[in-house]
């Protein structure tokens, strides 16, 4: 199975910035898809960005310009630089992989999820 680890949430003022790390871990995987998804409390999970093995980045309206999704597939790990934050932008982040795994002669597709990393951005 894969296992995603995310780390650098945190309480940051409005303007300030952070930036989130995921690191997949596990055996006999590949991984064609990652992202950034965030949940504020009463709202539904959105995907706030993505970076598909061999494709384009893709970015919310609302963070364009603000955010940058990056990966280093030699570490199997995907960030998300966070620029200009503001507080619309406080929730909890999560990292999501999709991929195939082999799971002894069987090879499968896969999904994971971190376990989610708060981010508040408040004076």
């Amino acid at each position: 199975q894969v296992q995603l680890v995310e780390s650098g949430g945190g309480l940051v003022q409005p303007g300030g910035s952070l930036r989130l790390s995921c690191a997949a871990s596990g055996s006999n995987f590949d991984i064609n898809f990652m992202g950034w998804y965030r949940q504020a409390p009463g709202k539904e999970r959105e995907l706030v960005a993505s970076i598909p093995s061999g494709g384009t980045t893709n970015y919310a309206d609302s963070v364009k310009g603000r955010f940058t999704i990056s990966r280093d597939n030699a570490k199997n790990t995907v960030y998300l630089q966070m620029n200009n934050l503001k507080p619309e932008d406080t929730a909890v982040y999560y990292c999501y992989a999709r991929g195939f795994a082999l799971l002894g002669t069987n090879l499968k597709p896969f999904t994971s999820w971190g376990q989610g990393t708060p981010v508040t951005v408040s004076s």
